[in-house]
C-alpha cells in the first residue's frame, strides 16, 4: 500500500488526509503544533471562548461534501446558524449599515440608509453571480493545471465567456462604476480582504466574493468552528489516519526526484507521497533542498495580508454590536497604501470585532462578551518594532472604539494578543501572511503555486498558498484537487 505523509494538520491537510485514506492509501499526519486546525484553532481565557482563525463560513456545500465523501452527514456532527445580520458596519460620520443575506432584508437596509443605490445593488448581484458563475467551475471546483479536468463540455463553456471575469479593472474601479455612495463603495471594497488583498490593486474578478456572502450567505457553527476541526479529525481516525502533533517536519526527503520521506523530530519517515499543508513557499524555504530557483522564483511573489489579533474578554454587555462588526477608517486607500507600500501598521486602522457569543451565550459569562478583535498587518519585513505597534495599534482601537460609544478600556478582563510575528512561529505562514499569496496581480491565479510540483515526483500541496487559495472553502477545496491528482498518478 502507497505511504502518504501529510506534513500539516490545518484544513487543507486534514480535507486530503481524509480524501486519500477513503480511497485506501496509507495516511500519516504530522503537526509541528499540540492542537490540530492551523489557524483555525480556540482559544480559553478564563470563562471566555474564542475562535483564533477564521470566523464566518461560506460556500457551505463544500463542506457538505467532504463530509459525504467520507461516508457521513455534516448534520449527524455540527449546525450551520445563518448569521443575521451578516455584519454591522460603522462609518466615521456615525452611520450605521446592516449587511445581509436575505435581499429583502438588504433592500430595506438600503432604503433607509441610501434609498438611490437599491438598484445600483441588484444591478452589481446581476454582475457579480455572473462571475461566481463562470470563475467557480474554472478557478474553484477544477484545478486551473490540469487540462485533462478543465477539457469537459461544462468548463469549456465557462472558459468561452472568461471575458466576462472583470480582469482588467481594481475592485475598486469596478465597484464605483456602481456605487456613488462612498460608504457603500467602502463595504465592496473590503471583500478582496477575505484573501488578504488590496481593493486598489487586486482585479475586479474578486467581486464574485461579496456574491458568495450575499447570494449564497454566510454560517457560524453552534459551538465555535473549531468543531469542524473536530470533526475532521475524527473522521480522519475513523478512516485510518494515524495524526501525530507536537510533530515538527524538519526535512522533505528526496532522491533521484523521487520523495522518499520526511524527518520528523530526528527521525525518518519513509513515504513516496507527500501531501504539504505548509506554506508552499516557506516549504521551499525551510524544508526543500535543491530546488533555489524555483524557491527564488516563489519568494517574489507579494504575500498576503498579515494580522494583529486582540483576544479580549470584555466586562458588560454591548448590544449595539452584532456578531460581526466593522468600525471603517476614514481614508481607506491611505490605509492600504501603509500596508501594502510602506509595509507599517496603519495609524486610522478598520476595526474588525467578532462576538461570537452572540450566537452561543455559554462562550462568555452572563455580564462578558468575547471580542475577537483584528486589524490588517503588513507581512514582516526587517526593521519593524510590533511591540510598538501592539501599542499603538491597540490605543488606536481603543480610541475608535469609544468615538462610536464603546468605552471599553477599563472593562477588558482578559487579553491576548497575535502579531505577524505570531501568525509566523504558529502556522509557518510566509512572513507571517494570513492568506498566503496576495491577489494583488490580475494573473495570480495563474500564478499561484499548483498543488503538484511536477519536478519533484510524489509532492503534492494543499492550503491557501497554493491553488485555488485561501480562505475555508477555497482550503478544502485545495485538500481535495491535490487528492484527487494523487489518486490519478499513484496506483
Amino acid at each position: 500500500m502507497t505511504k502518504i505523509a501529510v506534513v500539516g494538520g490545518g484544513l487543507g491537510g486534514l480535507a486530503g488526509a481524509i480524501r486519500l485514506a477513503r480511497m485506501g492509501y496509507d495516511v500519516e499526519l504530522f503537526e509541528k503544533n499540540e492542537r490540530i486546525g492551523g489557524k483555525m484553532n480556540e482559544l480559553h481565557l478564563g470563562p471566555y471562548r474564542f475562535d483564533t482563525g477564521p470566523s464566518l463560513i461560506t460556500m457551505p456545500f463544500i463542506i457538505d461534501e467532504l463530509f459525504e465523501c467520507a461516508g457521513v452527514h455534516r448534520q449527524d456532527y455540527f449546525d450551520f446558524i445563518p448569521v443575521d445580520p451578516m455584519c454591522r458596519y460603522f462609518f466615521p460620520d456615525g452611520s450605521i449599515f446592516n449587511a445581509y443575506a436575505n435581499q429583502s432584508k438588504m433592500k430595506t437596509e438600503l432604503q433607509h440608509f441610501s434609498p438611490t443605490e437599491i438598484v445600483a445593488f441588484e444591478k452589481f448581484m446581476l454582475y457579480a453571480k455572473r462571475i461566481y458563475d463562470i470563475t467557480t467551475d474554472v478557478f474553484v471546483l477544477n484545478s486551473v493545471h490540469r487540462l485533462s479536468r478543465l477539457l469537459n463540455w461544462k468548463t469549456a463553456k465557462k472558459l468561452l465567456q472568461i471575458r466576462h471575469i472583470d480582469a482588467f479593472r481594481t475592485v475598486h474601479d469596478a465597484v464605483c462604476q456602481f456605487y456613488t455612495d462612498k460608504r457603500l463603495i467602502q463595504i465592496f471594497d473590503r471583500y478582496p480582504t477575505y484573501n488578504g488583498s488590496d481593493p486598489f490593486k487586486a482585479p475586479a474578478t474578486l467581486n464574485t466574493i461579496p456574491y458568495v456572502e450575499y447570494g449564497i450567505g454566510g454560517y457560524y457553527i453552534r459551538g465555535g468552528l473549531y468543531r469542524l476541526v473536530e470533526a475532521l479529525v475524527h473522521l480522519a481516525q475513523k478512516l485510518g489516519v494515524t495524526i501525530h502533533t507536537s510533530a515538527a517536519v524538519e526535512k522533505i526527503l528526496h532522491k533521484n526526484r523521487k520523495i522518499t520521506g520526511i524527518q520528523v523530530n530526528g527521525r525518518i519517515v519513509p513515504a513516496s507521497v507527500i501531501l504539504s499543508n505548509i506554506d508552499v513557499i516557506e516549504c521551499f524555504n525551510t524544508l526543500i533542498s535543491g530546488y533555489e530557483r524555483t524557491r527564488d522564483a516563489l519568494n517574489t511573489f507579494e504575500p498576503s495580508l498579515s494580522g494583529m489579533l486582540f483576544f479580549w474578554g470584555v466586562r458588560g454587555r454591548y448590544d449595539r454590536l452584532a456578531h460581526h462588526n466593522i468600525l471603517f477608517s476614514a481614508d481607506y486607500q491611505r490605509e492600504f497604501r501603509h500596508i501594502f507600500d510602506a509595509l507599517e501598521p496603519p495609524d486610522d486602522p478598520t476595526v474588525y470585532i467578532a462576538i461570537t457569543c452572540k450566537a452561543d451565550r455559554d462562550h462568555a459569562p452572563m455580564d462578558g462578551e468575547n471580542w475577537f478583535v483584528l486589524v490588517n498587518m503588513p507581512y514582516l519585513k526587517e526593521g519593524q518594532d510590533w511591540p510598538e505597534a501592539v501599542r499603538t495599534t491597540r490605543q488606536a482601537v481603543l480610541e475608535k472604539l469609544k468615538r462610536h460609544g464603546f468605552d471599553i478600556q477599563d472593562n477588558i478582563e482578559y487579553e491576548h494578543v497575535h502579531t505577524p510575528e505570531d501568525l509566523y512561529r504558529l502556522y509557518g505562514s510566509n512572513r507571517g501572511s494570513i492568506y498566503g499569496i496576495s491577489s494583488n496581480d490580475r494573473n495570480m491565479a495563474f500564478r499561484r503555486p499548483a498543488n503538484r510540483f511536477k519536478k519533484l515526483k510524489g509532492l503534492y500541496f494543499a492550503g491557501g498558498s497554493s491553488h485555488p487559495g485561501g480562505g475555508v472553502p477555497l482550503v478544502l477545496q485545495s485538500g481535495k484537487i491535490a487528492a484527487e491528482w494523487i489518486a490519478d498518478n499513484v496506483r
